[in-house]
C-alpha cells in the first residue's frame, strides 16, 4: 500500500492528488430504540420503499462523527434530542453502483410511553414511524439493515460487546 511518505513531495497539490486517489467508503449512523416490551423503532422514509432505523449519512465532511451524526439524525428525523448509548454494530455493506458503506448502530434505550409520545416526524423525509417485535424484524428491515439489528438486540440481551458485521453477518 502507498503513503502520503511515499507520494510526497512536499507540496499540497501533491498531497491532494494523493488523497484523491484513495478509496471512498461511504458511513452512515442509526439508533436502535426500544419500547418497554422490547419492541423496536422504525421510520418509513417518503424517499424511498421500505422502512428504516432513525439515523443517516455521517457528515464526515463537516468534522462529525458517527456518534454525533446518529444523534443528530436521530433529532432531525423524530425530533428527540437522546445522546446515543454504546455501540452495538459496525457493519460493512457492499452495494452495487455506490462505495461500501460503514454503518454504527448505537443504543437509544428504553423509551418511555411520554418519550414515544414526544416523537415528531420530519415530514421532508418521513412518512410514519411504528414498534416492532423481534419477530417482524426480517420483514420489515429486509437484508443487512435487519440482520444488523438483530445482531445488535443479541448484544444487548446478552450483554456482550459491540459485534462487527458485514453485509448483516458476523466478520468473526
Amino acid at each position: 500500500m502507498k503513503t502520503h511518505a511515499d507520494t510526497d513531495t512536499g507540496t499540497d497539490t501533491d498531497y491532494a492528488t494523493y488523497i484523491a486517489g484513495l478509496p471512498r467508503v461511504l458511513a452512515g449512523a442509526a439508533v436502535l430504540f426500544r419500547d418497554g416490551a422490547g419492541r423496536v423503532l422504525i421510520v418509513e422514509p417518503n424517499y424511498r420503499d421500505g422502512w428504516a432505523l432513525p439515523g443517516g449519512t455521517i457528515e464526515s465532511d463537516d468534522g462529525e462523527t458517527p456518534r454525533q451524526g446518529a444523534r443528530r439524525e436521530t433529532l432531525e428525523e423524530i425530533g428527540l434530542d437522546i445522546e446515543p448509548g454504546r455501540l452495538l454494530a459496525i457493519d460493512w455493506v457492499q452495494g452495487q453502483a455506490r462505495p461500501p458503506i460503514a454503518a454504527y448502530l448505537y443504543d437509544g434505550g428504553v423509551l418511555d410511553d411520554e418519550r414515544l409520545a414526544a416523537i415528531r416526524l420530519q415530514e421532508e423525509e418521513l412518512l410514519s414511524w411504528r414498534l416492532l417485535d423481534r419477530a417482524e424484524v426480517p420483514a420489515f428491515l429486509p437484508g443487512s439493515l435487519g440482520l444488523r439489528v438483530l445482531a445488535a438486540l443479541d448484544v444487548l440481551d446478552s450483554g456482550a460487546g459491540a459485534v462487527e458485521l458485514e453485509n448483516g453477518h458476523s466478520a468473526g
